[in-house]
């Protein structure tokens, strides 16, 4: 197996969607979509995933986009997550960690999606995770597509089972051809998240 700083890094960029949260005693279909792409000899190699859940939240959707996504890693490498989940983002990179301490346990009651948190602390056991946020919906080219993603897989409620090739390309053509949008982003350009 690769050992992890001589393998290419990994960048995972996922959203979650939660049709219908406003309206009460009824389901709310949820879905998760990513976007995995390595860079290597000057191009991106990318795929996507998505999956549903017919009655779910925000939170578990995003939870679950982590998990789908770094089970989907065929090798070990560095990997860089991006999500405009706060509460994925600090849940997996600040909370975790002190749950654990305290035996799974949470100072004001117990843990919300504590099945999930616990799925996603076994998957990230022998990886090498850095979690980024980004502000959603706010003209950031990967995760609005991602997003679109989580949107559709939560209306059609299916899944990718694993990683299919990627539409990021062809969505950011269409983007700049029918909008406008996305024209100075430069997708032939390995991400700085500073």
């Amino acid at each position: 197996m690769t050992s992890p700083s001589s393998a290419p890094t990994v960048w995972i960029h996922a959203d979650e969607s939660c049709l219908g949260n406003q309206f009460k005693g009824r389901a709310n279909p949820g879905g998760a979509g990513g976007l995995m792409e390595t860079w290597i000899d000057g191009d991106w190699i990318a795929r996507d995933f998505w999956l549903s859940e017919p009655d779910t939240t925000n939170n578990r959707m995003a939870i679950w986009s982590a998990i789908a996504g770094l089970t989907s890693l065929r090798r070990r490498a560095p990997v860089h997550f991006v999500s405009d989940s706060q509460y994925l983002v600090k849940g997996a990179s600040e909370w975790m960690p002190g749950w654990k301490r305290r035996g799974w346990k949470r100072k004001a009651g117990p843990i919300e999606n504590l099945d999930l948190w616990k799925k996603l602390d076994r998957v990230l056991e022998p990886l090498d995770v850095t979690w980024h946020w980004v502000r959603g919906h706010d003209g950031h080219a990967r995760n609005e597509y991602v997003n679109d993603l989580a949107v559709h897989a939560a209306k059609e409620q299916d899944s990718s089972s694993g990683l299919v090739p990627s539409g990021f390309v062809e969505w950011l053509n269409e983007q700049r051809e029918k909008r406008e949008r996305y024209l100075d982003f430069m997708e032939f350009v390995e991400p700085d998240m500073g």
